[in-house]
């Protein structure tokens, strides 16, 4: 069963996206958040797995939320949903530690496809804003700001190159013939080498500094 707070300060959206979620009996809603204040709050309380949250709200929006939520609880993974796909506000949550970014109408199976998705530890970018992701990355790459710079082994950037695609940690094992648990501790050393703490901002990093080519995406 997979527990999710959804945080949105409509709602409207709220009992719609409840009744969404409902139809599948392996996820349950386990509370709500009309803002990111009240959301930390429900945290410890609640242990979601997931946090289903828009970003535009009122006391504390979804990207300042998301930023403490990957602080102080790294183990509940964060998924945005929401109207906004401009870029600024796509980068914004990416770089506070968003796994997945959605766009608010995303179809009913997608949604449910990507939550249970990004528990399983792959990445969801609608693909409405997928280009923009890589563009602004790419174009943002500094040539001072190479490979080298983070030390990464060839078995590192292999893995790398599988997680800016979107493989989860099992696939990963299964295509390169290794335990899912080497390949935990690869990703855990990746992150630290990287600075980051989600696998879409492990992407991120590795397309705009050149550890992966646009062409693998």
């Amino acid at each position: 069963m997979i527990r999710i707070i959804l945080c949105d300060d409509q709602f409207v959206v709220v009992e719609g996206l409840k009744k969404i979620l409902g139809t599948d009996p392996a996820i349950q809603v386990v509370g709500s958040a009309s803002d990111g204040t009240e959301l930390i709050k429900l945290l410890p309380a609640l242990k979601p797995d997931l946090v289903l949250i828009d970003l535009k709200m009122p006391v504390m929006n979804g990207i300042l939320a998301t930023r403490q939520i990957r602080k102080e609880f790294p183990g509940i993974h964060v998924l945005v949903l929401s109207t906004y796909d401009d870029d600024e506000w796509v980068f914004d949550a990416l770089r506070a530690g968003a796994e997945g970014y959605l766009l608010k109408d995303t179809p009913p199976t997608q949604l449910i496809t990507a939550i249970k998705g990004t528990v399983e530890g792959k990445a969801y970018i609608d693909p409405k804003i997928t280009g923009k992701v890589i563009e602004r990355a790419a174009s943002s790459s500094q040539p001072e700001e190479r490979s080298e710079v983070f030390d990464l082994t060839e078995r590192e950037k292999e893995i790398l190159a599988l997680i800016a695609q979107g493989f989860s940690n099992a696939d990963i094992a299964e295509r390169l013939y290794l335990s899912e648990g080497t390949i935990r501790n690869y990703t855990k050393n990746l992150f630290q080498k990287l600075g980051v703490t989600a696998r879409t901002q492990a992407a991120v990093v590795a397309i705009k500094n050149g550890l992966v080519k646009i062409t693998e995406i």
